[in-house]
């Protein structure tokens, strides 16, 4: 392994770790910062390429975060992703295993139960400001603005299953082209 791939990294753990600890509600949560990082601070992958590694994410089966992984694999190949994998999810299963023993020593005392409840509208918020940054990335006119739009409402109203949204994506877009 050359330098330059320690160094590559070193900064792909040294970006990830630190936002796998305010990932309240998951790595979604911190999608516009992953996509600040990535994007327009290192330039690792260009912005329709984090659209298209997220979108994949997503629809394959797993966790939310694989995204990390991908992108990971994109910048530093097979070591890349292990790398940006365990920085995501390392850091918060550590922490969340210490504070798991505490809570349950200390859960009938009220700052705990608190603390627990304004962690909720905190994780919606950061879920909130990630799907605005996706639907900012990714509206390119009036056709992916419905299209967002319209995916937004069938996710929300419907039971549905959210692949059906991809699938509809990926037809209006065949069809455009």
């Amino acid at each position: 392994m050359t330098g330059g791939t320690v160094l590559l990294l070193a900064q792909l753990a040294l970006a990830f770790a630190p936002l796998s600890l305010v990932a309240i509600g998951g790595a979604i949560a911190v999608l516009p910062e992953i996509q600040r990082q990535v994007v327009d601070l290192r330039g690792w992958v260009a912005a329709d390429a984090f659209m298209d590694l997220f979108a994949l994410a997503q629809a394959a089966p797993g966790p939310n975060m694989m995204v990390v992984s991908l992108i990971g694999w994109q910048v530093a190949g097979l070591a890349g992703l292990l790398v940006a994998t365990l920085a995501m999810v390392g850091p918060p299963a550590l922490l969340a295993l210490g504070l798991g023993r505490l809570r349950a020593r200390f859960a009938s005392l009220a700052w705990v139960r608190v603390t627990q409840a304004g962690l909720i509208p905190i994780a919606l918020g950061l879920n909130l400001a990630s799907g605005v940054v996706l639907a900012q990335a990714a509206h390119h006119g009036a056709t992916t603005l419905v299209l967002t739009l319209g995916t937004t409402l069938f996710v929300w109203l419907t039971r549905r299953n959210p692949l059906w949204t991809l699938a509809a994506g990926a037809a209006a877009g065949m069809a455009l082209l």
